[in-house]
């Protein structure tokens, strides 16, 4: 069909999400392919001891990244984008939106990147025998309960960022699983919110002038496939201001980052594996069977279809690169020398590969904010090293590239080494891997696993995203593997790299130093 055709039958597939820094839209036919794009940058901020972003950040964010999809989907096609057949909306994972029974946000949005929630997390993980992180939903809303904060008496509903819009939208409170695994566990038996564990907690806050039941409060989970409502017409106005986008169009359920970046990866499969670094960092692995405990570094999460998962989560990962990058553009600048950034990044991507295996002994700790993994609630990027070790462009930006992965590295050790989790190759995508054969052949030396780069790898959650509103409408019955198999990544490229010995004891050397100093990492906290 062509684009007119595609749009007057519906086959146009709208997917949006709400990533760190970005807000990012895709329009796909029903084959997958990328029509138009757009985006919006935002940043979070610190206020009043909180990473947060208000309200309006998000509604504004969100029209103008729409409004950036319907200008470029106009400028190809001269069609204004006024329908779509299903659209999608995905977002930053964990984090605390809570509302009263008016509908009234009672405290300020808290976010995936909040390390507050200690006692709560702790307190969980030890009642359900099942890792509940700082960041889930459910320890953001237990640690306000512990904290006597006025608001929780008066907790009619909570969810997470994606859960919000869609809500919004559409007036449904509903949550793809995957999402809603972040939020609290899930039964992968039943497809739904663990039971018992809610007829735990429930028992846990009664007696704390709570009167809500925890099931009452939390968003209905939802399957892939699954269409997740339709678009009020108050809704497409909140999307749309112009007026042009039509109410009436079907959803699919909102969804996780960490869900829509196995999509876009083609791993939601049994010993599939996806890594996504930009920000932050997670790697997931599809599980055989349950851990044989519980790690307080691994989460427990699932598949856009229910699926159990393995999932290291590290809330720091390129942050720090892009610092010093900036540094490095300011330096030129001052000798009058502008380089296009994109340029600039892939050659000290590229000195990476020129370092010593080990980075010369350097090591730096990448952490903008607290990192669980590694036992911080607090962070501060720190560059170290002795006086003999070999200070070279190469060198430093290997070991900065490594530090992005140092954490997530030591979590998934224990997966991969200590539990025996076999993970037949490992997708990357996100921003560390935009630069060929350097994040990838890095990623490999650190899990000592195959890593594989998708031509598609680029397009990432909003694409995941607008293939799961697609599964709405195209599944014919096929299950979500089968439907990735067979219709999204049926010939599409893909870039291997088997990791190298000398590339993976290299890897392990730099780990032993970054290790072994998380204790200058924790005076520097301490100190500054």
């Amino acid at each position: 069909m062509d684009i007119k055709s595609l749009k007057d039958n519906n086959k146009l597939y709208l997917g949006i999400e709400f990533g760190s820094t970005r807000i990012k839209g895709v329009v796909t036919d029903d084959k997958g392919k990328v029509l138009a794009g757009g985006d919006h940058e935002w940043e979070n901020r610190f206020e009043n001891g909180v990473w947060t972003y208000s309200m309006d950040d998000v509604w504004n964010g969100l029209q103008d990244c729409f409004a950036n999809v319907k200008k470029d989907f106009n400028d190809k096609y001269g069609i204004i984008l006024d329908s779509v057949g299903v659209l999608g909306i995905s977002a930053m994972m964990h984090g605390y939106l809570a509302f009263d029974k008016d509908d009234e946000l009672l405290v300020p949005f808290r976010t995936w990147r909040n390390t507050i929630t200690e006692e709560a997390a702790k307190e969980l993980t030890t009642l359900f025998g099942y890792n509940i992180p700082q960041r889930w939903s459910i320890a953001h809303l237990y640690q306000a309960i512990l904290n006597k904060e006025e608001h929780v008496g008066r907790v009619a509903f909570f969810t997470t960022l994606a859960g919000f819009v869609h809500w919004k939208l559409t007036g449904e409170k509903v949550l793809g699983i995957g999402d809603a695994s972040g939020m609290f566990p899930i039964d992968s038996n039943t497809r739904d919110y663990n039971k018992v564990m809610i007829e735990k907690f429930d028992k846990l806050i009664a007696g704390k002038g709570i009167d809500y039941k925890l099931e009452d409060i939390l968003p209905k989970a939802l399957n892939a496939g699954e269409c997740a409502g339709i678009i009020t017409e108050e809704g497409a106005k909140l999307l749309d201001p112009t007026g042009e986008f039509k109410s009436g169009i079907k959803t699919a359920p909102p969804e996780g980052d960490a869900g829509t970046g196995m999509v876009a990866t083609n791993s939601v499969g049994v010993r599939t594996g996806n890594t996504s670094a930009g920000t932050s960092v997670f790697a997931m692995v599809v599980l055989e069977k349950e851990l044989s405990k519980v790690y307080p570094q691994i989460d427990i999460v699932t598949t856009p279809d229910g699926a159990s998962v393995g999932m290291v989560h590290c809330n720091n990962c390129t942050s720090d690169i892009n610092a010093w990058v900036n540094l490095m553009d300011q330096n030129l600048k001052l000798f009058g020398c502008n380089v296009d950034k994109n340029t600039l990044y892939t050659k000290l991507f590229e000195a990476a590969l020129e370092g010593e295996k080990d980075c010369g002994g350097l090591i730096s700790y990448n952490y903008f904010s607290g990192e669980p993994v590694t036992g911080f609630d607090d962070g501060a990027p720190l560059f170290v090293r002795k006086a003999t070790d070999d200070l070279t462009i190469a060198n430093f930006m290997r070991m900065h590239i490594y530090s992005s992965l140092a954490a997530l590295k030591s979590g998934l050790d224990l997966m991969l080494r200590e539990e025996g989790v076999k993970v037949d190759e490992m997708f990357g995508h996100g921003g560390l891997f935009k630069t060929p054969v350097v994040g990838q052949s890095v990623l490999a030396a650190a899990i000592n696993s195959p890593v594989s780069v998708m031509e598609t790898a680029g397009e990432g959650g909003p694409w995941g995203m607008a293939i799961l509103a697609s599964y709405v409408e195209e599944s014919n019955g096929r299950s979500l593997q089968d439907y990735l198999n067979e219709v999204i990544f049926a010939g599409r490229k893909i870039t291997k790299i088997i990791p190298k010995q000398e590339d993976v004891d290299g890897f392990d050397a730099f780990m032993k130093k970054y290790m072994a100093g998380l204790d200058i990492e924790h005076a520097a906290v301490k100190a500054l």
